[in-house]
């Protein structure tokens, strides 16, 4: 049984950060992550894009079909396959600044980048593949479910389907966290989201997110 879900979205930077900070904690701590999915396109189509947010709208359909990559490989090969999937496609996308210039690219990007990294190249041809989206769906929901609606990603849930299970969006962090400091920044996380009543702690300034 995983110790932590992490509820990710291929396209946002921010959950890109997070991410590499958790890979950097279960490195040190051993932890089982569960990777899953959450999608910034079903959110956003749900609550209605406007029409001066079409660019974020094609971003976001590039985010569904990555992740429609990422499930047909969990499909084949598991967790981990997603795991190796979303680093490589996070890795291209904000690191490397590759992102396809817009949806239509996606599937040709994926092959591109999964052969790069040695992985099932197939896996991108599910990127138009509608059939993964139940799954997606499923996912993004309880996602939203054990954190309230006005969020986005990404969500991470501590100790899932026990007792003490908390989750919270984010943390939002323009940097990842190494070493002791990225344990320092977990159990104070994992506190927060533990402690009884807490619900939001916030502040919208932030520096520009560093991928290094």
């Amino acid at each position: 049984m995983a110790d932590v879900h992490f509820h990710f979205d291929p396209v946002c930077p921010w959950a890109y950060i997070t991410s590499r900070w958790v890979v950097e904690v279960l490195q040190q701590r051993g932890y089982d992550v569960s990777w899953k999915f959450i999608s910034l396109f079903m959110i956003n189509n749900d609550r209605g894009y406007s029409e001066g947010n079409k660019h974020h709208q094609d971003g976001h359909m590039s985010g569904l079909q990555a992740l429609r990559v990422a499930s047909a490989a969990r499909a084949a090969a598991g967790n981990e396959a997603v795991a190796a999937v979303y680093t490589a496609l996070g890795k291209a996308i904000h690191a490397d600044k590759r992102r396809p210039r817009d949806s239509t690219e996606m599937k040709d990007f994926a092959r591109t980048v999964l052969s790069e990294a040695g992985l099932n190249p197939l896996w991108a041809d599910s990127a138009t593949d509608e059939l993964h989206d139940e799954v997606i769906r499923y996912e993004t929901t309880r996602a939203l479910e054990l954190t309230g609606k006005d969020v986005g990603t990404p969500i991470l849930v501590f100790h899932p389907d026990k007792p003490n299970q908390a989750s919270f969006f984010g943390p939002v962090i323009s940097a990842i966290p190494r070493g002791p400091e990225a344990l320092r920044l977990w159990d104070a996380v994992e506190t927060l989201a533990t402690t009884s009543g807490m619900a939001e702690l916030k502040r919208s300034l932030r520096s520009a997110p560093n991928f290094d």
